[in-house]
């Protein structure tokens, strides 16, 4: 497994690649790697000659009082689990050179990047968007491998690769969950004990809306109400956003259906976690 920091390195061998007729599978990611990031390497490993993992924690797409500092880092274990997942190239840019001194180009996809965590954490989307579109010329995949669980940044980077006319096909993964359902996050590890068995209220409320759903509850107002109040139950839980929307457009619903995204924000102590589910889908 070969470990690249340079960029024009990374490049480079990308363009090399790409010359000699090999396909390239990209999962770009944060870093501090768990299951849900290792279906991605797996699932690229299948789909490319050439499997490449970035490790990039993008300043840019954190707003002021967020967790840019102290965002987990272990990279050994990352480049464990790489090895163990087949990854042929791990690139890891430093911040100076992702966006050096006079930097000032950014990716914005307009509509979709304003609702749910768009109006949470303005800005966010700009960073994503941007960093994305810089490691897709760097890494030159053909693929490129996303999970389900951060949905609306992925329907952001959809947009922008169709909008870009960007050679990459995007394939959302399915989210991986712990044994008793919660979502597995790399901000998972911020939980204490307690905090950790209080933040299952983000996956009981999934399940209770697509079982009264699936029971024949359309209402959108109806099923926000029930998740709502099993989520202020908890008392560390403090809902960020909890809505039911269109999930190709993002746009609030009155009547849900088989292709409504549930999507929820909710901050277990000082720790923002995200869930969703399309109603439709199997869990």
């Amino acid at each position: 497994m070969n470990i690249i920091s340079a960029i024009q390195e990374m490049q480079s061998l990308a363009l090399s690649l790409k010359r000699e007729g090999k396909t390239i599978a990209f999962v770009p990611t944060m870093g501090f790697l768990h299951e849900g990031h290792a279906s991605l390497l797996r699932e690229g490993r299948r789909l490319g000659d050439v499997l490449v993992l970035s490790i990039f924690v993008n300043p840019i797409q954190f707003g002021q009082n967020e967790d840019l500092e102290r965002y987990p880092r272990d990279m050994e274990r990352d480049c464990r689990i790489a090895r163990e997942c087949g990854t042929d190239i791990v690139f890891t840019p430093e911040a100076a050179g992702m966006y050096p001194p006079g930097f000032q180009t950014s990716i914005r996809v307009r509509e979709l990047s304003l609702p749910l965590c768009g109006a949470s954490r303005p800005g966010h989307f700009d960073g994503v968007a941007t960093v994305v579109t810089k490691l897709f010329n760097m890494v030159q995949p053909d693929v490129a491998l996303f999970g389900n669980k951060d949905y609306q940044q992925l329907a952001v980077i959809r947009r922008m690769t169709h909008d870009l006319n960007l050679p990459v096909r995007v394939i959302g993964m399915p989210i991986v969950r712990e044994a008793d359902g919660l979502a597995m996050s790399s901000r998972n590890s911020y939980l204490s004990p307690v905090e950790r068995r209080s933040a299952l209220c983000l996956s009981r409320a999934i399940r209770l809306v697509r079982e009264r759903f699936a029971g024949g509850e359309h209402s959108a107002s109806t099923l926000l109400a029930a998740a709502r109040e099993l989520i202020t139950a908890e008392p560390a839980a403090v809902i960020d956003y909890l809505e039911l929307r269109d999930s190709a457009s993002l746009a609030p619903v009155d009547l849900v259906s088989d292709t409504t995204l549930l999507a929820l924000a909710v901050k277990i102590g000082t720790t923002r976690l995200i869930d969703n589910t399309v109603l439709g889908d199997t869990p």
